[in-house]
């Protein structure tokens, strides 16, 4: 267990490490695309590049975030947070969300404001037309750069940064195509290009936000997956049917809720053995899965509901030994296994094997013992053994 929890431990120093160091890489290049386009933005008079770069200064927000976010998911779960930390990524997901249709629906307003004022558009020269490349570049490289770290450790928090980057990227190449067409003699081409791509920088914010927003609360992994969770469990020896299957998402993990059926005569130690190659084989075989609770059941409850209304052990067996009280070497019974099925009990009792010295005897036995445990109205049958 104290191996489990140390690998557990630089699994989560080692996810923090890898997305601190992407973020901050993504941070350096921002800070450096963002001086150079305001520098080149007011020297060369281009709006475009100028609001572009106080574009690429605002991304120093999210980054913050971002790293921040990283820092407090990947602390392990304490006794306040029993699940761990793995939803402050998620709320930063959705803040990044939205920060990315702000953005879109910011580029929008500019580009139809600017389609209504058509004297207020400046002449640029070349020197912001390279500048804005450079950031097409730039930004396109840090996109797939984040967007590859973001697959390796499963975080939709640094896939919603690298379309983040890559909004810049297309933002850039909309002030690429304003400044070229401006020079061309076609002003209005910045206008209608930027309204496009702000709808698209938007729909990409309104996923991100939406889906982090439906696993806070709790909806399901897709049903491709729950399907190749089903399948997995039904492989597992000893699993006889599968039901009331519940999966959420955590961050990067999914966990998992499940009731299993297995062979109602098993005892619990085997009924537990199963529930835990259940465990192993989904933690094994499907990637996000890190967390299974196993319900052992013996019947299908989803059709059948245990009768709670039944006596336990203790109320049962104060009645059967009034029931027994007067049978002779009823009260040699050594084992007593209840089997609480189909809304009864049915009872196996053990008793000594040289009660079996007289055959006759230890027939009648039996039969007595089982004929005064039938009468009780909540037991469905009675199998007396000899030990």
């Amino acid at each position: 267990m104290a191996a489990a929890t140390g690998n557990q431990e630089s699994a989560r120093t080692g996810r923090y490490r890898d997305t601190r160091r992407v973020t901050l890489v993504g941070a350096a290049c921002n800070v450096v695309l963002a001086a150079g386009k305001l520098a080149v933005g007011l020297v060369a008079h281009s709006q475009a590049l100028v609001a572009d770069g106080i574009h690429s200064f605002s991304d120093l927000l999210s980054d913050g975030l971002v790293v921040f976010a990283a820092r407090h998911a990947d602390r392990a779960a304490d006794q306040d947070h029993p699940y761990g930390h793995a939803r402050f990524e998620t709320i930063a997901t959705v803040a990044l969300g939205v920060f990315l249709v702000a953005v879109g629906i910011g580029i929008a307003v500019d580009a139809v404001d600017r389609l209504f004022h058509p004297g207020e558009l400046a002449r640029p020269g070349y020197a912001a037309l390279v500048v804005a490349g450079l950031s097409v570049v730039a930004k396109e490289w840090l996109y797939h750069y984040t967007a590859r770290v973001a697959r390796r450790l499963r975080s939709v928090m640094l896939k919603a940064n690298a379309w983040h980057h890559r909004s810049d990227a297309i933002s850039s190449l909309v002030v690429i195509v304003g400044i070229a067409g401006t020079i061309a003699g076609l002003p209005y081409l910045d206008s209608v290009a930027a309204i496009v791509v702000a709808y698209m920088i938007a729909k990409i914010g309104w996923d991100l936000g939406w889906n982090s927003t439906r696993e806070l609360v709790d909806t399901a992994l897709d049903q491709e997956r729950v399907r190749e969770i089903r399948d997995e469990i039904r492989l597992v020896r000893g699993v006889r049917s599968v039901h009331d299957l519940r999966t959420r998402r955590m961050g990067s993990d999914a966990l998992v809720d499940v009731h299993v059926q297995v062979d109602p005569r098993l005892s619990v130690s085997e009924g537990h053995l199963i529930s835990e190659l259940v465990h192993q084989r989904l933690v094994k075989r499907v990637p996000e899965v890190t967390d299974v609770l196993v319900h052992i059941d013996p019947e299908d409850d989803e059709t059948w509901h245990p009768g709670v209304h039944l006596p336990l052990r203790a109320e049962l067996m104060d009645d059967m030994q009034g029931r027994w009280r007067d049978i002779p070497g009823a009260e040699r019974i050594e084992e007593v296994t209840l089997h609480y099925l189909d809304g009864r009990i049915r009872m196996e009792l053990v008793l000594p094997l040289d009660i079996l010295s007289d055959i006759g005897q230890a027939r009648e036995l039996a039969r007595r013992i089982r004929a005064a445990a039938l009468a009780h109205p909540d037991v469905a049958g009675v199998d007396v053994r000899y030990h």
